[in-house]
This record gives C-alpha cells, structure tokens and sequence, in this order.
C-alpha cells in the first residue's frame, strides 16, 4: 500500500509542476520578430560612381554602416599613392577587403616590429617582419582575422575598396566631452 501511495503522489507531484509550468509560459509574454534599426542601404551602381568620384581626389573613406552599438562597420575607401602607413593589429577586429578598383600591396602575417598601442587592442608599427607579400587588385576578397599584423601601400597607385570591419563586441559611443567652466574675474 505504500508504494502505490508513493506513486500516486509522483504522479500528481509531476501533474501539478507540468500544469504550473504551462500556466506560466501561456501568461508570458509571445514573442515577436524584431524591428529594423535602421533603413535599408541600396547603392546602384551609380550611386557608388557617384561615392568613388567624390573621394577620388584624396585618401579618405565613408563610411556605409557602422557607429555605437554595431558590431560592423562598412566603408568604401579611397588611396593614391599612399607610402609609410604604419602595420596594424587589432586585438578585437577582423577586416575585410573587396578590391573596387586599382592595386595595393599587402604584407600579411608576421610579427609586428616595435609594436605600440595607439589605442586600446589597436596596434602599429613601421614594420612586418617576415610577413607575406601580395599584390591585390579589382575583384580580390581579403579576410584579415584579428590579431593578424597587416599593412597597405599604394605608391604610384590608384586603389579603391570596400572595407568591412567585424567587432568582437559593439562599437561603444564616444565619450562626452567635459563640459567648460568658465572663470570669471573679480
């Protein structure tokens, strides 16, 4: 008599945890998909002619994608004849390349020679030691994984790509700047 005691009360031990734990996933709130953050960037193809002449005179980028709170960063950057960029490392990022246009060599891999932080986790250096060479040009893909030293050069080049950065962690928003006192005299 006992044992049946004892299962009839599992039995309705389980029942009554099975119907609480029912009860509260039908009071919960249902789930919904998310919302886009942000609107939808479609670039014909000529908005990106558009885009490339107007960074074409100089070395710079603009970026597409990217700030606070993303972990992405998409830019399309322009260089000419650019000589004595420093080698780079990122401890928290990954770079990829898409050649637009032009060429650039890339030394990859390697060690950094006389690392220094700019920043926290991003490093340069004058140098690679005993890194690879590689020409790249239009059309060629190029993953950079973190911790990987690379550096650019574009001298006697014109070189145009996409650069899409991977964060290991959201990108945090910039620091307030102090606000200014004012002193005043006597």
């Amino acid at each position: 008599m006992t044992a049946t005691r004892f299962i009839l009360a599992t039995i309705f031990a389980t029942f009554a945890v099975v119907t609480a734990a029912a009860q509260a996933m039908s009071s919960a709130p249902q789930r919904k998909p998310s919302e886009a953050i942000r609107s939808v960037v479609v670039m014909h193809e000529q908005s990106l002619d558009d885009l490339q002449q107007k960074l074409r005179p100089e070395n710079k980028a603009e970026d597409l994608i990217g700030g606070a709170g993303m972990q992405l960063r998409v830019a399309i950057q322009h260089e000419k004849n650019r000589t004595g960029a420093p080698a780079e490392l990122h401890d928290a990022s990954d770079d990829v390349y898409y050649v637009l246009e032009g060429s650039a060599t890339l030394v990859l891999g390697g060690k950094l020679d006389a690392p220094k932080e700019a920043e926290p986790g991003e490093w340069r250096s004058p140098n690679i030691i005993d890194g690879n060479t590689v020409e790249i040009k239009k059309g060629d893909l190029i993953i950079v994984p973190r911790g990987t030293p690379h550096q650019r050069s574009t001298s006697g080049k014109d070189f145009m790509m996409i650069l899409i950065k991977v964060y290991l962690d959201p990108i945090k928003p910039p620091a307030p700047k102090p606000a200014e006192t004012k002193v005043q005299k006597p």
